[in-house]
């Protein structure tokens, strides 16, 4: 008769804290180089030399540069789907998507790496990010079109096209990060592009949302 195991079954092994300062480490650097160069420019000899680790060092905790560029997405598509999740379907209409033109403009502030990121993976083709494209961004995005279409309906805003509404969003407010060069080339570096574009896209969409 067969006898049955003690034996019980092997849990994850828990990351130490240098490991987990490590993977930090060099997400952080490669979050700088992707930025930088995109995917195809990066190679992971600029990454270990950016996190000042040795190639085989990063190799034990990442095992290309595709999987810590998707790492990067991943925990990215989280952070940029936040400030369109806080839109409240029982909030004031103007009030909310004035809100979420403001958290979007300040991640382009805070957060001009990620964004660049973003833009290069899109810009690619989304090779690495169409899945979550198709179903995580789409599923929320109808979400919040539905209820400013409802807005819309009720009269409280003006009839607009909700998708391309935050379309415009997009496209006004990463723009700050995607193109700053650009835009602070333009302005002169002793205007505040950000501060300013606050003002002007408040104006602007209390223009467009008036019913």
């Amino acid at each position: 008769m067969a006898v049955a195991s003690s034996r019980t079954p092997a849990r994850p092994r828990t990351r130490t804290r240098i490991q987990t300062k490590n993977r930090e480490t060099i997400l952080e650097a490669a979050l700088e180089v992707f930025s930088q160069h995109g995917f195809r420019g990066a190679t992971l000899d600029m990454i270990a030399a950016e996190a000042g680790l040795s190639k085989p060092n990063l190799l034990y905790y990442f095992p290309s540069k595709e999987a810590i560029h998707v790492t990067l997405l991943s925990q990215l598509m989280n952070t940029w789907l936040d400030p369109l999740r806080a839109l409240d379907p029982g909030g004031d209409p103007v009030a909310e998507i004035l809100g979420y033109a403001r958290r979007k403009l300040e991640m382009s502030r805070d957060f001009p790496r990620e964004s660049r990121l973003f833009a290069n993976e899109i810009v690619q083709g989304a090779p690495r990010m169409q899945a979550a494209l198709a179903s995580d961004l789409k599923t929320l995005v109808d979400e919040k079109s539905a209820v400013i279409r409802g807005w819309a309906a009720q009269g409280k805003i003006a009839d607009v096209d909700p998708h391309h509404l935050i379309f415009s969003i997009w496209a006004l407010t990463q723009h700050y990060a995607d193109f700053d060069v650009q835009v602070r080339a333009v302005l002169g570096g002793a205007r505040d592009p950000i501060a300013e574009a606050e003002v002007f896209l408040d104006t602007l969409f209390r223009r467009l949302l008036a019913p």
